[in-house]
Formats: structure tokens, sequence, C-alpha cells
């Protein structure tokens, strides 16, 4: 079944409140849609959002990737032959990961369908539902607060919040308004996005504790290249550390798991470049006895229904962050992930199980202008 086109889109969503972080503030989930048709017709999907203070990845630089870099050196080939397929795709072009993941999940959709199976049960089929946390972003303590006791009234029972502006004295004053606004049984899981100093993060920590917050797990409380950083405060802290941006590749992975850096690995596709590699960075945190969380960045329903393939395939991923469709005002995508408040349950179709509304696609285009690069 060997690839005949490779054609891309571009979309944007509203979302329905702006999404903050200490990296970022986001209003609308711009994305670059991609579709890969075989020779007898058959589409796969795929999904690339630009995150530029993460991946490095623009709007144009992901377009540009797919239809002069990538494209020509997939096309003619067969999907059959995966590992020659993400072999000639990952040598092609350094980085660029959220245009391989694109490509990656669109591929992998055509396996699944190649295969008569939903995506998760080729992987693997560990299960078919997923519980996701619901993101309260960076504000003031009383918004946070009312944000988060509106989610947890919507059925949401972990709260990841987001961290690492202003003093650390401000973000205790944030988890402790939270806390107190919903009770000791929510789980809270905090980002820093690696907004605090290894020293600071271990003084912020352990006030925490001392205050007996509650803390779940903290993750990438450093500069993702602090790898020393982030040792340190695994070392130095009661509760579990997570590392986000400092793992894009099985051989950051690596790093991190020989060096006991991090107690957990956040795996996404985006990062990984797509599930070819998110599986190998899985496996080696597996082998280590580090359990992993599988998160996206502000995404569409496509790629966060690739994602949750790729989660529900994997006994060692534990954990997910698959709220972003919940903050758009609106979604192209038919079929794919359920939700029922915290509880996704995964499309039985073969493949991804989506399919495109091509009318809200029409209506909802983007120019590629300037704009959508902000």
């Amino acid at each position: 079944m060997k690839i005949q086109s490779i054609e891309w889109s571009r979309v944007a969503v509203p979302l329905t409140k702006p999404f903050k972080t200490a990296l970022r503030t986001v209003h609308t989930a711009y994305s670059i849609y991609v579709k890969v048709t075989t020779e007898d017709g058959k589409k796969g999907w795929g999904e690339a959002p630009p995150t530029h203070v993460i991946t490095g990845d623009s709007m144009a630089s992901i377009a540009h990737a797919i239809e002069e870099v990538l494209a020509p050196k997939l096309i003619g080939l067969d999907i059959c032959n995966r590992a020659e397929l993400f072999t000639v795709m990952h040598k092609s072009i350094i980085g660029n990961s959220s245009a391989k993941a694109a490509l990656d999940m669109a591929i992998h959709d055509l396996l699944g369908q190649l295969a008569g199976m939903p995506l998760y049960q080729f992987l693997g089929g560990h299960k078919n539902t997923l519980e996701t946390n619901f993101t309260v972003s960076v504000n003031d303590p009383v918004e946070m607060s009312e944000d988060a006791v509106r989610y947890v009234a919507e059925g949401f029972t972990t709260l990841k919040v987001k961290v690492g502006t202003g003093s650390a004295e401000l973000d205790i004053e944030r988890v402790k308004a939270i806390r107190d606004r919903v009770g000791p049984t929510v789980k809270i899981r905090l980002d820093a996005n690696q907004g605090w100093q290894a020293k600071e993060a271990v003084r912020t920590i352990g006030l925490m504790e001392d205050a007996g917050l509650g803390i779940e797990l903290v993750e990438q409380p450093v500069h993702a290249d602090d790898i020393e950083g982030l040792r340190y405060v695994t070392q130095h802290t009661l509760t579990p550390i997570m590392a986000d941006e400092s793992v894009f590749s099985p051989k950051d992975a690596l790093r991190v798991l020989q060096n006991r850096a991090a107690d957990l690995i956040n795996i996404k596709l985006m990062k990984s470049g797509g599930i070819h590699e998110a599986l190998k960075i899985n496996s080696l945190a597996e082998s280590y006895g580090v359990e992993c969380m599988t998160g996206s960045m502000i995404e569409t329903k496509l790629g966060i229904t690739a994602a949750a393939h790729f989660a529900a395939s994997q006994p060692n991923v534990t954990r997910c962050d698959f709220d972003a469709p919940l903050m758009l005002n609106g979604d192209p995508i038919v079929g794919g992930v359920q939700y029922s408040q915290k509880t996704i349950t995964l499309p039985q179709q073969t493949g991804l199980g989506v399919q495109i509304d091509s009318s809200w696609l029409t209506h909802h285009r983007t120019s590629g202008n300037e704009e959508e690069l902000r």
C-alpha cells in the first residue's frame, strides 16, 4: 500500500478561555492537519500544532517541512515497510518534531486501517479507557481556585496546576488557595514549565510538603537543559518529579534515566516526533522502572486521539493529560476519543477512528498570515 499523496491544511480554533503557563499564553489553537492518501484510496490523518517555546516549530516551518522535505521522501514508499518509512522520515530533517509527528499519526492511522484494528489494539491493546486531568492556567490565586472548583464540579478528580511565574511565595499561595477550595481528596499535579531554579524548586516544593498541600507530582521544575538541576530537585524532595521538556528523544530519555534525574517522564508526540519514537521512550523508561505520562499541547481532538491510542496501548503509561479539546470553542473532528467528564473512551473503528468535517474546515481555514505565528 504505497503513499500516493500528502496534503496539508491550516486550522484555527478559538479557546473558550486563554490558556496561560510560565512559557506562553494561548488564545487560539492553531494546527496543521495532514492527510496521507494511499494508492488504493485509503486516507490517514495527523495533526501538528505549533509550540514555538517548546518544540521551536511554527505554522510556517511545519508546512515547509512537510511539503518541501518530508512529503517528497515519503511519497511512493509502502506503509507496510514502516521501519523504512520512519527511518527515512527521521533522517530527512533534523528536529521538526511536530511535522514528523503529524505524518507519523497519519501513517499509524493507515496501519490500523490495514490491520482492521483500532490503533490502540494494533499497538498493544492494554485498555480502551483513560482518565484525564484538567489544567488550571496560571493566574492570581483567587481566579485559579475558582477555576479549580468549577473543574471539580464538572467531574474532574485530578487537577494539573500551572505554576512557575512570579515568586515562590505566590506559587505556594496559588496552590494553597486551590487546596482550600477543592478539599483533600482531589489530586493536584504541579507543572512549573521550567519556571524555577533548582534550589528555588527544592525550597518551594519543601514548603508545600511542610504545609501538607498533598502534591502528587511536580512536572519540569527547572530548565529543560538543566539535567543536573533536575537531578538535584529529584534527590532533595519527597514529591515525585516528572521530566517533560527535558525529554524529546529516546537519547534524552536515556540521559535522564541513567542519571536518575526524574521519577517520571511525560511523553508528548509533538516532542518525540510521533508514536514510533514515543514507543521507544516508553520502553526505555519501563526498563528502568519509571512510569510515563502522555501529555499534549493545545491540540484539537485529532492529535489527542492519536496520543490517546498510544497511551491506552501501553501499561507503563499510567497518567494522561488530554484536556485540550475541552478547552476549545468547536472542533473539526468527527469521531475520535469520546469524553464523559474525566473518562476518555477510545473509538472502536479501525485506525484512529476519526473523520474530518470538511465544511468546518472550509469556514475555519486560516490565511497563513503573521497573526497565526504569534
